[in-house]
């Protein structure tokens, strides 16, 4: 009896070990079938739905995932992410109108632009951490914010109206509906692949050692400060593919993308779909526009349900929607 029992004392990690994998196996299955699902209906969907909204949707679930990396797989909390989106934005409309570039080097050199922005204001923020991290990066998009309301190249207040669509690489005009949709959809999958490429590459697994405990990734000889620089000029460079992508879908850079709410909404996106998850904060992204068009004819101002909303989801789900169900199929 006693031998017995040593035996399966003994087994029993090998079991728990292969249970895990296993595990592991089934939800990587399960994920790729919602991506393929999840693909296959954004390529039906401007059949169905109106282009403009899906690719507004598609513009902010990015801006989420990009924050998501720094947030959700590092643990750094910025409240200057508007900074990277709505700088590229000016930098692609201006590229756009003024020196007449094409669509897709006018978004590139958006993107351009917000990771330069992104490697300052990350050398300077990744000095400190918790919350004097994020009080440096509120304060540094502050800063920004103020320069681009006084900048003549961004009209003030008015901002950049107007931004031509243009024809991608010359030969196929984006002013057509269905054209500039997949497009947009292009860009989202590629920046959307990117971040998951990086989360699932030795690279992201010491960046999610560093979030679980920095003091023993610094005793293993891992250069700390670099990762958090590295991964946070990634996260500043995608958003600010999603913010030139929004100033060519919508034809028109603002304040309103670079100011510190833009900053606060993200963040909101990020934990209502599940912060450090693929899929979360896309969802989240999704929910959170929907609610804005929806209600925005309504009389209850939009903000006050949309914050009902986040209460709610704190209270009943803590990990976020697919936090939540990624929990509750590991049961």
């Amino acid at each position: 009896m006693s031998s017995l029992t040593q035996t399966g004392a003994a087994a029993s990690p090998d079991d728990s070990v292969k249970t895990g994998h296993a595990r592991q196996r089934s939800l990587s299955r399960i994920g790729l079938v919602i991506a393929v699902i999840a693909v296959a209906g954004l390529i039906a969907a401007p059949f169905f739905v109106y282009p403009v909204f899906l690719m507004t949707v598609l513009c902010f679930a990015l801006f989420a995932t990009a924050f998501n990396l720094l947030l959700g797989y590092v643990g750094l909390l910025s409240f200057g992410h508007a900074a990277f989106f709505g700088g590229a934005a000016y930098f692609a409309a201006h590229a756009a109108k003024v020196w007449g570039f094409e669509p897709l080097s006018a978004i590139l050199v958006g993107a351009v632009g917000a990771g330069l922005m992104g490697l300052a204001v990350g050398a300077l923020a990744i000095r400190r951490q918790g919350i004097y991290f994020a009080m440096v990066t509120l304060a540094l998009s502050q800063m920004i914010f103020f320069i681009f309301l006084q900048a003549p190249f961004t009209h003030g207040e008015d901002g950049i109206q107007g931004v031509p669509r243009g024809h991608l690489l010359g030969l196929i005009d984006l002013n057509q509906p269905l054209n500039i949709y997949y497009f947009v959809l292009a860009i989202f999958l590629f920046g959307f692949f990117a971040v998951w490429r990086i989360v699932n590459s030795p690279f992201g697994h010491v960046l999610q050692a560093i979030r679980e405990n920095e003091n023993r990734a610094i005793s293993l000889g891992y250069r700390v400060d670099r990762y958090k620089l590295a991964a946070f000029v990634m996260s500043a460079t995608i958003a600010g593919l999603a913010g030139a992508m929004k100033a060519i879908v919508l034809q028109i850079a603002t304040l309103t993308d670079v100011a510190w709410q833009m900053s606060g909404e993200v963040v909101l996106m990020t934990l209502l779909g599940g912060m450090g998850t693929i899929f979360g904060p896309s969802l989240g992204a999704a929910v959170v526009v929907t609610m804005q068009n929806y209600f925005a004819t309504s009389d209850v101002p939009v903000t006050v349900i949309i914050g009902v909303v986040f209460v709610l989801c704190v209270l009943l789900f803590r990990r976020g929607i697919v936090g939540e169900a990624i929990r509750l199929m590991k049961r």
